[in-house]
């Protein structure tokens, strides 16, 4: 018997059960190879067994492929999940001082009259001028800028309403403090001090330092920095039960 014979005959029996629980699907053949993609009734009829001998391979829906479907569902909203607990797990200001802050209460107001607010305790930011070394304590001279809604001081210095003062009353190593270093300052709000600026005196508005947080240069890489992190889930699956899966996050 030649291929042909046997393909043809092949196709022939496959043909003669579809009336037993086989779908009308295409068949395609080369040679003495037969390929057929099919779906049984939940009534297998015995006969199906000898058109399945005859096939040399069917193609069938993996129970592998898709374990490894939901498997990598479940990943990706894991990596959600993660990576909101880590967003709002991020704050500026400690939680124990936060009730504590009146944020009423604007800096320009407190420029203009800080004595009417002394004992208040506010947030200002700023970007650092200069510091220096006191007798009790560190004192860092800043240019006020506003917040945004993250507690970061803004780049745009044309925003800024005046200079103040931040007290630190522990030693704080002015060589460490480096100028156009960004700050967010939780502070209570102490007596003015004047000084020299330049050739003409200053009233600077000033803060018994309650909490500093710095800010890292590299986190001003735009006006609007957005969060360095990266997410990426893959998955494949392939014939003859293999399969794989990767999952990984980058900040």
């Amino acid at each position: 018997m030649n291929i042909s014979m046997t393909a043809k005959t092949t196709l022939n029996m496959v043909t003669s059960l579809r009336g037993y629980g086989v779908d009308d699907e295409p068949v395609s053949y080369v040679g003495a190879t037969l390929h057929h993609s099919r779906r049984t009734h939940s009534g297998k009829d015995p006969r199906s067994t000898l058109y399945e001998s005859c096939c040399v391979e069917t193609v069938c829906p993996s129970r592998y492929s898709v374990n490894m479907r939901l498997a990598s569902f479940h990943l990706w909203w894991w990596a959600v999940l993660v990576l909101a607990a880590g967003c709002s797990s991020q704050r500026v200001i400690p939680e124990e001082l936060d009730p504590l802050i009146d944020r009423a209460i604007p800096f320009h107001e407190v420029a203009a009259a800080p004595d009417s607010y002394q004992g208040k305790i506010v947030v200002f930011g700023g970007e650092v001028l200069k510091a220096k070394r006191l007798k009790d304590g560190t004192q860092i001279e800043l240019l006020q800028l506003p917040l945004d809604k993250g507690e970061r001081p803004i780049l745009n210095r044309q925003q800024s309403q005046g200079r103040f003062l931040a007290i630190q009353q522990e030693f704080l190593d002015p060589a460490t403090i480096v100028e156009g270093t960004k700050m967010t300052i939780v502070g209570e709000v102490s007596k003015a001090k004047t000084e020299y600026l330049d050739d003409v005196e200053y009233r600077y508005p000033v803060l018994v330092v309650k909490y500093l947080h710095t800010w890292p240069a590299q986190s001003y890489g735009s006006a609007y920095p957005q969060p360095r992190f990266s997410i990426g889930i893959g998955g494949g699956t392939g014939g003859r039960l293999g399969g794989g899966g990767g999952f990984g996050i980058g900040f």
